[in-house]
C-alpha cells in the first residue's frame, strides 16, 4: 500500500508567506476585531443616551406646551401647536385623546408621576411608551388596539403632517387634558437614525492604509538585508565569490550580516589553505616517488622489481590526480549562464565518437547559471563511470519542483546498498585490482560530488528497479 501525498490545508493557500503580508494581515484583523468590539460595547450606550435625551426633551416640550396653551388666548393656540411641531413630532388638540388610558408599566407610571408633578394635580396626563432607551421598540408586544390607538383620532382632528409621523413606528404617545376638557395630543418617533456606515468604513480604511504604509516601510528595512543575505548564502553555496555585505538595517540584522561576513572569510581562508596544502603535498611527492622508481630499476629480482614499479606508478598516478583536483579547485572560474542540454549532448556525442553507447534525451531548453567547465567535468566523470561499469548510458534532464533534475542511468551490475555512499570518498574503489584500465584512481565520483555540492546541488546513487545504477542530480534552477 503506497502512501498518498498529503494535500496542504486550505489555510496554507490563503495565508500569505511573506513577513510583511503576514504582519499587515494580522494588524488589519486586530483593527477590525477591536472596532467591532468597540461598536458592540459603546453603540448601545450612545443609543441609550440619545433616546433618553430625546424622550426627556419631548416630554418637557409637551408639558411646557400644555402650560402655554392654558395661559394664552385660543386664537394663538394653532400657531403655538404649529411652532412646536416638527417632521418627527406632531402636536394638536382635540376631543379624543391619542393615549386613551394611562400607561400600565412601572416605567410609564414613573414617567407619568414625574410629568404630573410638573403639571399640577388639576390636569390629567396619559403617557404610552412604545419604545424605551434600553429595550427598544415594544409596540409589537401590545394588542392591535393599543398599537393603533391613533386610528381612534377623527381625521378632522389630525394635523397636516400626520402621515409623516404615522408612517414610522410610533415611540411615544402623550395626551394631556386641558382645563376646557379638550386634550393636547402629541405623537413622535424619537429614536435616533441608524449609525452611518460610510464614515466607519472610511475611518477603518484610512487606519488600514496608514498601517500598511508603516509596516511595509519597517518590514522592508528588515527584510531587504535578509534577502541580500539569502542571495549571498546561495551564491556562496554554489562556490561563487561573494563580496562583503554591507551591514544595514536594525541592530539584530546587522549582527547577522556581520556574522555571515566573518563566516565567509573564515570558510574561504580554510578552503584556500586546504587546497594549497593538498597541492603542495601532491607536488612534493613527485620527487621521492621518482627517486624510488629509479632505485627500483636496479633491483635484480625481476618479480619484485615489476611489483615495486607498478606500486610506485599507482602512487604517482594518485598524486597527479590529487594535484589536478587541487589545481581545478583552486582555479576560480566565473559563473555564467549555460545551456545544460547542449552541455550534456556534447558529452554524449564525444562518447559516441569513441564508440561508446551513450544517449542524451533532453526535450526542453534549460538555461543554468553555473561554472560550465567544472560542471561539465562532473557530468563527464559520472558518464564515463557509467560507461566503464555499465557499457550503455542514458542521460535525461528536466525541470522539477523549481530544480533541474538530471538522471544518468547505466546498464551495469549496480552497487551494493551498503556501498552507495562509500564510493564518493576519495580513492575508494569497489574494483580491487587497482588497475586504471578497469577502474581508475578513485577520485572521479569524489570530484563530481564536490562540484555538484559547490553549485548548491545534491547527488544520489541508487540501484534501478530494472537493473543498473541510477545517478540523480538536483541543481537549483
Amino acid at each position: 500500500m503506497t502512501d498518498q501525498p498529503v494535500k496542504p490545508a486550505l489555510y496554507t493557500y490563503l495565508w500569505p508567506q511573506k513577513l510583511a503580508s503576514q504582519l499587515i494581515l494580522l494588524l488589519l484583523i486586530a483593527i477590525v476585531v477591536v472596532q467591532a468590539v468597540s461598536i458592540f460595547m459603546f453603540h448601545d450606550e450612545r443609543r441609550i443616551a440619545l433616546v433618553a435625551l430625546a424622550r426627556d426633551s419631548i416630554l418637557s416640550r409637551a408639558i411646557s406646551t400644555a402650560g402655554l396653551l392654558e395661559e394664552t388666548p385660543a386664537s394663538l393656540h394653532a400657531r403655538i401647536l404649529e411652532a412646536n411641531s416638527t417632521r418627527y413630532v406632531a402636536f394638536w388638540t382635540g376631543d379624543v385623546p391619542l393615549a386613551p388610558e394611562p400607561g400600565k408599566s412601572r416605567f410609564e407610571q414613573r414617567v407619568q408621576h414625574y410629568a404630573a408633578k410638573r403639571l399640577g394635580a388639576k390636569q390629567t396626563i396619559h403617557i404610552n411608551l412604545h419604545s424605551d432607551e434600553k429595550r427598544g421598540p415594544s409596540w409589537r408586544d401590545r394588542t392591535k388596539a393599543e398599537r393603533e390607538s391613533w386610528r381612534m383620532i377623527p381625521k378632522s382632528e389630525r394635523p397636516r403632517h400626520w402621515k409623516r409621523i404615522m408612517n414610522k413606528p410610533e415611540d411615544l404617545s402623550v395626551s394631556i387634558q386641558l382645563a376646557d376638557g379638550s386634550w393636547l395630543n402629541m405623537a413622535t418617533s424619537y429614536r435616533p437614525p441608524p449609525g452611518a456606515f460610510v464614515p466607519l468604513v472610511v475611518q477603518i480604511s484610512l487606519m488600514a492604509l496608514a498601517i500598511i504604509g508603516i509596516v511595509a516601510f519597517a518590514v522592508r528595512r528588515v527584510t531587504r538585508p535578509l534577502l541580500n543575505l539569502s542571495e549571498a548564502a546561495n551564491r556562496l553555496g554554489r562556490g561563487e565569490d561573494v563580496d562583503e555585505l554591507p551591514a544595514t538595517g536594525p541592530k539584530e540584522v546587522r549582527a547577522v550580516t556581520q556574522a555571515f561576513n566573518d563566516m565567509q572569510e573564515r570558510l574561504t581562508r580554510f578552503v584556500r589553505d586546504r587546497t594549497r596544502m593538498l597541492a603542495a603535498i601532491s607536488h612534493d611527492l613527485r620527487t621521492p616517488i621518482t627517486s624510488l622508481r629509479l632505485r627500483a630499476e636496479f633491483i635484480d629480482d625481476d618479480e619484485n622489481r615489476e611489483k615495486m614499479i607498478e606500486t610506485l606508478d599507482d602512487i604517482a598516478a594518485m598524486a597527479e590526480a590529487a594535484l589536478r583536483f587541487a589545481k581545478d579547485d583552486a582555479r576560480q572560474e566565473a559563473a555564467e549562464q549555460a545551456d545544460l542540454g547542449a552541455m550534456l549532448q556534447s558529452i554524449a556525442d564525444d562518447q559516441q565518437d569513441m564508440g561508446h553507447a551513450c544517449q542524451a534525451d533532453i526535450y526542453e531548453r534549460i538555461i543554468l547559471t553555473c561554472r560550465p567547465l567544472s560542471l561539465k567535468r562532473a557530468f563527464r566523470n559520472l558518464i564515463e563511470n557509467g560507461i566503464r561499469y555499465g557499457e550503455a548510458v542514458a542521460v535525461t534532464a528536466e525541470r522539477q519542483d523549481g530544480d533541474v533534475l538530471i538522471r544518468i542511468h547505466d546498464q551495469g551490475p549496480g552497487i551494493p546498498e551498503d556501498k552507495l555512499q562509500d564510493v564518493f570518498e576519495p580513492f575508494v574503489r569497489l574494483e580491487e585490482s587497482r588497475s586504471e584500465e578497469t577502474g581508475g584512481i578513485g577520485l572521479g565520483l569524489a570530484i563530481a560530488r564536490s562540484i555538484i555540492h559547490a553549485h548548491g546541488g545534491t547527488i544520489n546513487l541508487k540501484n534501478a528497479l530494472g537493473g543498473g545504477l541510477l545517478v540523480e542530480i538536483r541543481l537549483p534552477a
